[in-house]
């Protein structure tokens, strides 16, 4: 008892730590690296959604990818600057909106295909938008 008393104590204080570590990250992270977490976030929730999907866990599975939704359109949708983006912007809400699709089909039909595919889209932005920072460092 006083092992799994001890381990629960050090996961407490473990996840403590990581919410004050994303928590001072985010306060110090200026719009663009904002953004970047957003990505690492969703790319982390989609591999949990994955495993869950996969070990027929469907509880988990639906937490993961509506927080995955939620990223999607709570973080990068509405962080579009649709009057300054122009067609860039309008382009990237269709293509989120798509995503958000995708991902509420993975979760209702337990399709990896769709999972799958909203993962790539993902990750093809999320390189894109790493392209960014490394071409205006360079400048």
């Amino acid at each position: 008892m006083t092992s799994m008393h001890s381990r629960a104590s050090f996961s407490r204080g473990a996840n403590a730590y990581a919410n004050v570590s994303v928590e001072s990250g985010v306060m110090s992270a200026d719009p663009h690296q904002l953004i970047t977490m957003l990505f690492d976030g969703i790319e982390v929730v989609l591999r949990n959604a994955r495993v869950h999907m996969q070990q027929g866990n469907v509880v988990e599975k639906g937490r993961a990818i509506s927080k995955a939704i939620d990223l999607v359109n709570q973080g990068l949708l509405a962080a579009l600057d649709r009057e300054k983006g122009g067609e860039v912007a309008q382009n990237l809400a269709s293509l989120y909106e798509y995503i958000g699709n995708l991902l509420l089909r993975a979760n209702l039909r337990n399709s990896v295909s769709a999972l799958e595919e909203a993962e790539t889209l993902l990750q093809q932005i999320s390189s894109a938008w790493r392209d960014i920072a490394v071409r205006a460092e360079a400048s």
